[in-house]
């Protein structure tokens, strides 16, 4: 008699590492010239003497866009796949660049504020669609079921986005010395449009293409647990923007006196620093979660340790503390417990999503995430011209206060799942 056949364990289904390299090669390029048009734009208009509420709103449309955008983003990927929403996000990035190349020196500054403000829309709109796009698919790419696969990969992408995007705030005020403002456009438009055709050469169409299509009605969440964390998202992004969109970037600039490389440069690696502290961000808080997922309890936490943090600067100055140490060490502060607190949102979002709507879930979170952006640089503006830098840091400390207490409400996560490599994003 035949000895029964021993039953072979099925090999784990694998990502496609090729699919998974071109994705994060596009987000790796966007990224890098999206951190150094940001740099560039602030940087040259605060040398042709606008205040700061007009550097705010030359930024205002690029957050509302990308409200807009991660709110029908995620229906569209839904509906077309993600290789659709890449390449034009991709496509609108080169056209905004080139469109910014053209400004005319010599138009007022109401004419020149409304032209930057409609280029920065389309770069707005292309930044989310890139973003939600890389963010997705590589839970789309991940084999369903593989949860610490997925925040290995997830690790790999946004750790060292956020080093990219650190680099090109260095970028754009290194560009901005070396090439001039059209020169530095022009440069950064070609590097995007050699990703654009590569990505449209190589990714297969149909990643991320849901098996049914979603309907409009269903771009809005009716996860509470979405719901939840977004509003509290909001908040702790608004925190974050409220000084460092105008308010620290011009107070380094024109009250310190530090030039566009040395503004860039502490930008850099302040944002490096923080994508390092989120790479990290698992073995951080080990010893609080036990090797646990991270819960409610940990970003309510953490959203009060932000507040409290960022009020020992603005505390400090008012004492009459050495305002370039007492500023550089409160953000080093700041920028560590944010970042754990951003981590643990990140894992938070796709421990809530279900699997076939998670482009809709992640675009309604960067949606919110957005809106804090938005609210956040409108303030950022608004209080440093009329109050000082003072007042852009208590404004901070409200915000973060509130993402704290809105993570209270928070529902539990049920899925019992890994968190190693979870890391936050921008």
């Amino acid at each position: 008699m035949n000895a029964p056949a021993r039953a072979v364990p099925a090999a784990a289904p694998t990502i496609s590492i090729r699919n998974y390299a071109i994705v994060t090669a596009a987000y790796w390029a966007f990224t890098l010239t999206d951190g150094a048009l940001r740099m560039l734009v602030l940087l040259h208009f605060n040398q042709r003497g606008y205040t700061p509420v007009q550097l705010a709103f030359l930024f205002l449309l690029y957050e509302f866009f990308g409200i807009v955008t991660n709110l029908v983003g995620g229906w569209a990927a839904s509906r077309t796949g993600l290789r659709f929403t890449l390449v034009l996000g991709l496509a609108l990035q080169v056209v905004a660049l080139g469109f910014l190349a053209m400004l005319n020196a010599g138009w007022s500054i109401a004419a020149s504020v409304a032209y930057v403000m409609g280029c920065q829309a389309l770069s707005g709109i292309a930044k989310d669609l890139t973003k939600m796009s890389a963010k997705s698919a590589v839970k789309v790419l991940v084999p369903k079921g593989d949860e610490s696969g997925l925040f290995k990969w997830v690790a790999v992408l946004t750790g060292s986005k956020n080093a990219l995007k650190g680099a090109g705030f260095f970028v754009g005020g290194f560009l901005l010395s070396l090439l001039g403002f059209r020169g530095s456009l022009a440069a950064m438009a070609t590097g995007v449009f050699v990703v654009l055709v590569f990505v449209l050469g190589f990714l297969p169409a149909a990643v991320g293409q849901a098996k049914k299509k979603a309907a409009f009605s269903r771009v809005l969440s009716n996860s509470s647990g979405i719901n939840r964390l977004s509003l509290a998202r909001l908040a702790l992004f608004a925190a974050r923007d409220v000084w460092f969109v105008v308010s620290v970037p011009i107070f380094l600039a024109g009250v310190l006196g530090w030039s566009f490389t040395q503004v860039g440069g502490f930008m850099a690696l302040w944002v490096i620093a923080y994508g390092g502290v989120q790479s990290a961000s698992p073995v951080l808080l080990a010893r609080v979660t036990h090797g646990k997922a991270p819960g409610p309890v940990l970003a309510s936490a953490l959203g009060l340790a932000l507040a409290a943090v960022t009020a020992l600067i603005p505390i400090g100055l008012r004492f009459h503390a050495p305002p370039a140490p007492t500023m550089l060490a409160g953000l080093v502060l700041f920028g560590i417990v944010f970042a754990l607190n951003s981590s643990v949102h990140s894992y938070l979002v796709l421990a809530y999503s279900e699997a076939d709507r998670v482009s809709l879930s992640v675009g309604f979170y960067y949606m919110a995430n957005a809106c804090g952006r938005l609210l956040g640089t409108l303030l950022s503006g608004v209080l440093y011209q009329f109050a000082g830098v003072s007042a852009s840091l208590w404004g901070a400390v409200v915000l973060a206060t509130a993402a704290g207490i809105g993570a209270m409400f928070l529902p539990p996560v049920t899925a019992v799942v890994s968190w190693a490599g979870a890391k936050g994003d921008d």
